[in-house]
C-alpha cells in the first residue's frame, strides 16, 4: 500500500499558521465573517483515513468546544505528552516516532491517506520527503510575525500547482502537489 500524505491549512497572508502564542482568533474572526462555505474541508475530511498533527495543534483541537476530529484516528507527534490520558478522545494515540516511521506503522496497519497539521509537523514531513500535497489557505490579514508554516528544509522543495481558486471573502487556495526535493550542496 502506497500512503498519500496530504496537508490543508490556512495561513495569514504573510505566511504565518498562528500567533506567537499560538493563538488562531485571526482565522477564527475571518472564519466568522463567511458562512457557509467549508472551502473543501469537508471532501477533504472525508478522504483521510487517520490526522497526524504536532502536540501545540492537539492543545490548540482539545481547547474547542467539540472535539473536531470525530472517530477519525489522531496521532500526535511528542516527546512530552503521556501516551494516554482521560483528557484525550479515545481515537488519540501520541507518539514520538520519525515522520517515515509512524507512517510505515500506519501503513501496515492498513491506513493509506493522511491529513498531517501542526507547522513543526508539516516542516519534519518535508523534511522526511513525506508530503505529496499541500493545501494552502490564504487569509488577507497581515499578523506581521508569529508561527510560520514552513522553515529550513535542508533544501529546495519543487512544487507543482494545481489548482487555485479565489473566495469572495478574500481568501485564496492554492493546491500543490510536491513534485521533487533537492537537498543543499
Amino acid at each position: 500500500m502506497t500512503a498519500k500524505c496530504s496537508v490543508f491549512i490556512a495561513t495569514s497572508l504573510d505566511g504565518f499558521i498562528a500567533r506567537t502564542n499560538g493563538s488562531i482568533d485571526w482565522l477564527e474572526t475571518a472564519a466568522s465573517r463567511v458562512s457557509g462555505d467549508d472551502y473543501g474541508y469537508r471532501d477533504f475530511f472525508k478522504s483521510i483515513d487517520a490526522i497526524v498533527m504536532g502536540r501545540l495543534s492537539f492543545e490548540t483541537a482539545l481547547s474547542f468546544p467539540t472535539w473536531p476530529y470525530g472517530k477519525r484516528d489522531v496521532v500526535v507527534l511528542t516527546r512530552t505528552l503521556p501516551s494516554t490520558s482521560s483528557a484525550y478522545p479515545d481515537t488519540v494515540t501520541t507518539s514520538s516516532e520519525d515522520p517515515a516511521t509512524i507512517i510505515t506503522r500506519l501503513t501496515r496497519q492498513g491506513l493509506t491517506r493522511f491529513y498531517i497539521d501542526g507547522g513543526k509537523t508539516i516542516q519534519s514531513f518535508l523534511k522526511a520527503n513525506l508530503i505529496d500535497e499541500l493545501i494552502i489557505t490564504i487569509v488577507p490579514v497581515l499578523l506581521g510575525e508569529g508561527i510560520p508554516l514552513f522553515g529550513p528544509l535542508g533544501g529546495d522543495v519543487t512544487v507543482e500547482l494545481v489548482s487555485s481558486k479565489s473566495y469572495p471573502c478574500g481568501f485564496v487556495q492554492n493546491r500543490y502537489r510536491v513534485t521533487g526535493r533537492r537537498e543543499k550542496s
